[in-house]
């Protein structure tokens, strides 16, 4: 069935809500900020986009300016390791290390924590927590970043960080759905696969992203990674299987999904990322992540524009424009209510004491 036509503009603005970019430099680009006037869902924002806090804030507030509506303002801001914000935001253990711990309580408080510096920077998303089971020793994925390989106290700790990142006025987003901490390769650079069975991923790897449903939260973001006793032919994040029929009819999730950068080589050398931007989307994803790679980003949104105006399930893709508009006005409560955190949020003494009194029960423990 096709689409009513509609005017060129809103074509473009519903489009537009499918992508969230990154960009090189210090610097809005001109184009990055058309786009965001013409409804772009989000900005990625990394360490190659800011020098000094002061920088980050303007940027993020130009960010707001151009897009003059609400839009994601997303950061990785792991607890620890490779993803976490670098000085002058406080250094905290790393997530294996609170889940040594195993005490909700304290990752709530640290999610706290690193929420409200977030939101000093101006940030409105965290693409955390990492709720991914370190099941293999040699991952290179989940070394460090996971919470543990035990589905339970994981789900409980990622619902803590969920509600830590919630009560200081943050958006959450549950990465990497299904799972590949038993993977041995890197997306970033390769496709993993799970060579585990449908009832193996229902009793381990899906239990803390059900933990975290049921604690609300309003991101998941996909991981690029084949199933291959479960779905063979397409990875997670190209996958109608795993993410309209289990993640959404039978898990209940029912905010946005957020496909992981499909830059990384697990995608980008085998399917291309304009054709796995398509089949993203069919597969009920709402946001495909672009941050990468920009020549990729015209062709990617043209893409789009043809399924849009085309071939694509009528009732689907209104639900997914909906999503997407519900977060919208989600971001507009956090903005009036709460605003900005006081700059001196980021690395507060009161933040660095927290990271030092946990870093003395790891010592006693």
């Amino acid at each position: 069935m096709r689409r009513a036509a509609q005017p060129e503009s809103g074509r473009r603005s519903e489009v537009l809500g499918h992508f969230l970019l990154g960009f090189e430099g210090t610097s809005l680009p001109q184009e990055l900020r058309a786009m965001l006037a013409q409804g772009l869902a989000g900005v990625a924002i990394y360490r190659r986009n800011w020098e000094r806090v002061e920088g980050l804030r303007a940027l993020t507030r130009e960010i707001r300016a151009a897009a003059g509506r609400p839009v994601l303002i997303g950061m990785d801001a792991e607890p620890g390791g490779p993803f976490a914000l670098p000085a002058p935001f406080t250094e905290w253990p790393t997530a294996a290390e609170l889940g040594a711990l195993n005490d909700p309580s304290l990752v709530e408080r640290v999610a706290h924590a690193i929420g409200a510096e977030l939101r000093a920077a101006g940030a409105n998303l965290n693409f955390a927590p990492m709720l991914d089971l370190h099941v293999h020793p040699e991952s290179p994925v989940t070394r460090d970043r996971s919470f543990g390989g035990k589905p339970q106290s994981v789900a409980a700790l990622g619902a803590a960080f969920v509600r830590g990142l919630r009560d200081a006025g943050v958006m959450a987003c549950a990465k990497h759905y299904p799972g590949h901490g038993d993977a041995l390769l890197d997306p970033h650079e390769h496709l993993p696969v799970f060579r585990g069975t449908a009832r193996r991923l229902d009793t381990m790897e899906l239990v803390p992203f059900d933990a975290a449903i049921q604690e609300g939260v309003q991101l998941i973001m996909t991981a690029h990674i084949l199933l291959s006793e479960i779905e063979p032919k397409r990875p997670a994040s190209l996958s109608r299987k795993l993410i309209e029929h289990t993640l959404r009819e039978r898990m209940g999730f029912g905010g946005v999904v957020l496909a992981d950068d499909l830059g990384m080589g697990a995608i980008r050398k085998r399917f291309g990322i304009r054709e796995a931007t398509v089949e993203a989307l069919r597969a009920g994803t709402d946001i495909v992540m672009l941050c990468h790679d920009w020549a990729e980003v015209a062709p990617a949104i043209e893409a789009v524009a043809a399924l849009e105006s085309h071939t694509h399930n009528i009732a689907e893709w209104r639900a997914s424009h909906e999503r997407i508009e519900w977060i919208r006005d989600a971001l507009k409560v956090l903005e009036t209510e709460r605003g900005e955190s006081r700059p001196d949020a980021i690395g507060s003494a009161r933040h660095k004491t927290l990271a030092e009194e946990i870093r003395k029960k790891m010592e006693r423990k």
